[in-house]
């Protein structure tokens, strides 16, 4: 379990995270699959399967989660394969049916050939599940055989599945709140679109958590602070995360009080320092420019003196020329515009 300052892990390994435990992995089946087999599965037989199933056609790619049980009234032994999505994948029954195959092949690999051998020999069923929890519609194929073209053509010649999608968007809050459970309350909380959101709901959920066994309550916590700790400003991310990392049911009110106080004043806090850089760069900026300016200006003005200098020192030069010829003062003056006093001292 993370517990390091930065938020424990990106928003779909959150939940990978959670479904991991198998109190909620069993908890989301039962409140979200509506059928009789999920209501059956027996808790005790539960086994998530410590193995990644690499997809050969997708690179970098595997199962999310695979878990293993049986029914309560019945020796069927089954495998539940989760996916979980925060994106529509138009391709998703092709990349399940590599997931089922991978699966089977590994229980072919590990069961003795004798057995296989056996007329009454049977691959175990596999019941693929999508969980997502995007903001667009879910627009993909919901079975295999829509992904084949012209499947209509050959009925049962080409092969099919369904997967269970659980479409977070069709819930709605009521439905969420009513629940009272762990499960519920993590896709309560993670329907705000910011961190204020976010606390919103989480102060809706005060009732509820209050009286989630210390497990659950610890298990939304520790993925509670994914959520919450994405927006908070780095250097005051490890201080929040002891805020949270600490609470326990009957402190719940405080705690999320406590949080909120001390979320505000990071937020202000960041302002601030955002205000002030701000200032200073302006500030920084401004004389860059004045500096920029001044020398543009400088140079304008240095010119123009040159050319007005050069202008008076060719004067003078054409002034002394007439006085060599021996013109006089006066007719000097009258032909160059240059004051007689000056002539006068040129002639020295």
């Amino acid at each position: 379990m993370a517990e390091e300052n930065q938020p424990p892990f990106p928003h779909d390994s959150g939940y990978k995270f959670l479904f991991s435990s198998k109190r909620a992995f069993l908890q989301l089946l039962q409140s979200f699959v509506k059928t009789g087999w999920a209501q059956a599965v027996d808790e005790a037989s539960l086994v998530r399967v410590d193995k990644s199933f690499i997809l050969p056609d997708f690179k970098n790619k595997e199962a999310d989660l695979v878990y293993q049980a049986s029914l309560k009234d019945q020796e069927v032994i089954f495998y539940l394969l989760l996916e979980l999505q925060s994106t529509v994948d138009y391709f998703i029954p092709y990349r399940l049916l590599l997931y089922m195959t991978e699966i089977w092949r590994d229980v072919c690999k590990n069961t003795p050939p004798r057995d296989m051998k056996r007329k009454g020999f049977r691959l175990p069923a596999i019941v693929p599940l999508v969980l997502y929890n995007g903001s667009r519609e879910w627009t993909a194929p919901l079975s295999f055989r829509e992904t084949v073209a012209a499947h209509h053509l050959f009925a049962d010649q080409v092969p099919d599945f369904s997967y269970i999608l659980i479409n977070l968007q069709r819930y709605r809050e009521e439905e969420l709140l009513e629940l009272s459970n762990l499960i519920g309350s993590v896709f309560f909380l993670d329907r705000g679109r910011d961190i204020r959101e976010h606390l919103t709901n989480l102060k809706r959920l005060v009732v509820v958590l209050e009286k989630l066994p210390p497990e659950e309550f610890e298990l939304f916590f520790t993925w509670a602070r994914n959520i919450l700790l994405r927006k908070v400003p780095a250097e005051k991310r490890e201080e929040m995360v002891q805020t949270l990392k600490t609470a326990r049911p009957e402190e719940v009110r405080e705690v999320i009080s406590n949080f909120e106080r001390n979320l505000e004043k990071a937020f202000a806090e960041a302002e601030e320092r955002g205000l002030k850089q701000g200032i200073a760069q302006g500030i920084e900026q401004g004389i860059e420019k004045g500096i920029a300016q001044g020398i543009e200006k400088g140079i304008e003005k240095g010119i123009a003196q040159g050319i007005e200098k050069g202008i008076e020192q060719g004067i003078e030069k054409v002034a002394r020329q007439m006085l060599a010829k021996g013109l006089d003062i006066d007719t000097v003056a009258e032909c160059t515009g240059l004051a007689r006093e000056r002539i006068a001292r040129l002639k020295q």
